[in-house]
């Protein structure tokens, strides 16, 4: 038989049309939906002379956006962290009625409509809203505060974190649990120095999504923060729909430049950690 003819006959039957063709169909989509539009933002970043694209991003207004978006990321995702780990090991490891519904309510931040979110919250942490009034009576605010963005952010990041760790409890023999519990270990020590090392990975790449997530969040955040240049609850995303709706494209696009860079290093971050934990598991 043919050499030729042999090797056509072994390569598997594809059947979607071959990588000409998928390839040139994925590279179209790519740069339309992607790449023209972030080379479209670079554009109008790079007009400015570096001194103006400095001036731009290190106005006290804009240090202020950013701070506060920042560290509201930070400390949502720190929370979704630790609530998205507890809402993975009920899910994953006890068995109760209901259980399906509350798996599929994980996904509802994703379904709703950030603006539909927004409102919500800010309606129901007011002062006159179902769990805002009880806080208000001992004292604390929620709605068109800094802690108002945090309640936003948490909301709308806590999948991300659930959805990641959930794979890794799914597949994590509890024969590991019982041997520490055999050698004497507590539970908290078993935690920290048996399940917790598997998590990690996982753990960091829910805290970046939920991060990125969150430091660019606009819809959800946007009701409940005050907006107030003088209490700092301006977001990024604010500052940016600000200088849009005064026709300032180039300061706009220097504030969105910042942030994609941001996203970027997150985004390379997450990838290394998954490349690491990869090979990690394969050579185990």
């Amino acid at each position: 038989m043919n050499t030729t003819t042999k090797n056509k006959k072994d390569k598997p039957a594809r059947i979607i049309p071959g990588f000409g063709l998928t390839g040139g169909v994925t590279i179209a989509m790519l740069s339309v939906l992607v790449l023209i539009p972030l080379a479209s933002v670079l554009v109008f970043a790079f007009s400015l002379s570096p001194a103006e694209f400095w001036s731009i991003i290190t106005r006290p207004n804009v240090l202020y956006a950013f701070s506060t978006s920042i560290s509201a990321a930070v400390i949502a995702a720190v929370i979704n962290c630790v609530f998205g780990v507890i809402l993975a090991w009920v899910l994953v490891r006890y068995e109760f009625p209901g259980k399906r519904i509350i798996d599929g309510l994980i996904e509802l931040p994703f379904a709703l409509p950030t603006a539909v979110a927004g409102i919500t919250l800010s309606k129901m942490y007011s002062s006159g809203g179902m769990l805002g009034g009880i806080l208000n009576s001992i004292g604390i605010e929620v709605s068109y505060t800094y802690l108002g963005i945090v309640v936003a952010l948490t909301f709308i990041g806590i999948p991300f974190v659930v959805r990641a760790v959930q794979p890794v409890l799914s597949g994590l023999d509890p024969q590991y649990e019982e041997a520490s519990y055999m050698l004497g270990a507590s539970r908290a020590r078993t935690f920290f120095k048996v399940i917790l090392p598997e998590l990690r990975p996982a753990l960091l790449t829910g805290f970046g999504l939920a991060f990125a997530r969150g430091v660019g969040e606009y819809g959800s955040v946007i009701y409940i923060a005050g907006n107030s240049e003088k209490e700092h609850t301006q977001v990024v995303s604010y500052v940016i729909m600000q200088k849009l709706n005064y026709i300032d494209y180039q300061g706009a696009t220097a504030i969105a430049l910042v942030l994609l860079i941001i996203s970027f290093v997150i985004l390379f971050a997450i990838n290394i950690i998954q490349v690491r934990q990869s090979k990690r598991t394969n050579d185990m």
